[in-house]
């Protein structure tokens, strides 16, 4: 299987299936693509503010729902969880490296596409990686009160980010299509990291809309220190059209850990 991803023209089947997730017409072919989809990850919409497939303008919207007001409240700890879904690894980052599977890891650097003085800043902190399976609530959070500084978006590659294949692919959480947002806090820079996947049909975020994927060429926005934008302890981030991965990385290198790697986590609740 991993294999094919490789072969796969993974950019343009990314590509098809956002033009299909955008449809609003025919709205019986729409309807029709949100039921299968919450049939077979059997997903329930109570917790959602739209509660039926037609309510929902085109199935971006349907995967990209909001919550009704008080399913993820805020935890009382410094840091909380960024999105919902699967711990997958989360731990001290030893010598610039970040575990990404058994056996397998890479670099600070490598996932941040920076200079290696900037990511020395992390060389000895602590990282986090939460997968957001097909049928999770798909928007990201701030796992600390920050100011946003700087975004970099990294092009790259499009594999799956299930299990099975961050076993297999060396580096994938490196080499993947992602978008790098950093960020001032009281506890150090703190990186949240949004990272692509085959048939991700793109990235937005609050304070700039949707991300254009695509044009080979790393591309960054920064801002002067009294005009960067402070976004809140849980305040959303940005969102994920069709699932795939957040890695957290921070400078901070004593967390107290609030779950283990493999649990189920909810954003908003108690990280570290």
């Amino acid at each position: 299987m991993t294999a094919l991803q490789a072969i796969l023209p993974q950019h343009l089947l990314s590509r098809l299936v956002g033009r299909l997730a955008q449809l609003e017409q025919p709205v019986w072919l729409k309807n029709a693509l949100i039921r299968a989809f919450m049939s077979r990850y059997e997903i329930d919409l109570t917790e959602a503010t739209c509660s039926s497939a037609e309510d929902f303008p085109h199935f971006n919207a349907f995967f990209t729902r909001s919550l009704r007001e008080g399913m993820r409240p805020l935890a009382a700890s410094q840091w909380c969880h960024p999105a919902d879904g699967v711990l997958s690894q989360r731990g001290a980052i030893a010598a610039s490296e970040l575990l990404q599977a058994k056996g397998r890891s890479y670099s600070v650097q490598q996932l941040l596409a920076g200079t290696a003085e900037e990511a020395d800043r992390y060389a000895h902190g602590s990282f986090a990686t939460t997968y957001l399976s097909p049928r999770d609530y798909h928007r990201v959070h701030m796992p600390i009160r920050g100011h946003l500084v700087k975004t970099r978006y990294v092009p790259g590659d499009l594999f799956s980010v299930n299990a099975a294949t961050v076993d297999r692919v060396d580096g994938l959480l490196a080499r993947n299509e992602r978008l790098v947002c950093f960020f001032e806090t009281e506890r150090g820079g703190v990186a949240v990291v949004l990272v692509g996947a085959m048939i991700v049909a793109g990235i937005a975020t609050v304070w700039g809309g949707r991300e254009q994927p695509g044009g080979g060429e790393i591309r960054e926005q920064t801002w002067a220190a009294n005009e960067a934008p402070l976004l809140e302890q849980g305040q959303e981030v940005g969102r994920f059209f069709l699932g795939s991965t957040v890695v957290l990385v921070t400078e901070a290198s004593d967390l107290l850990w609030a779950n283990a790697a493999g649990d189920a986590v909810t954003v908003r609740s108690a990280l570290a």
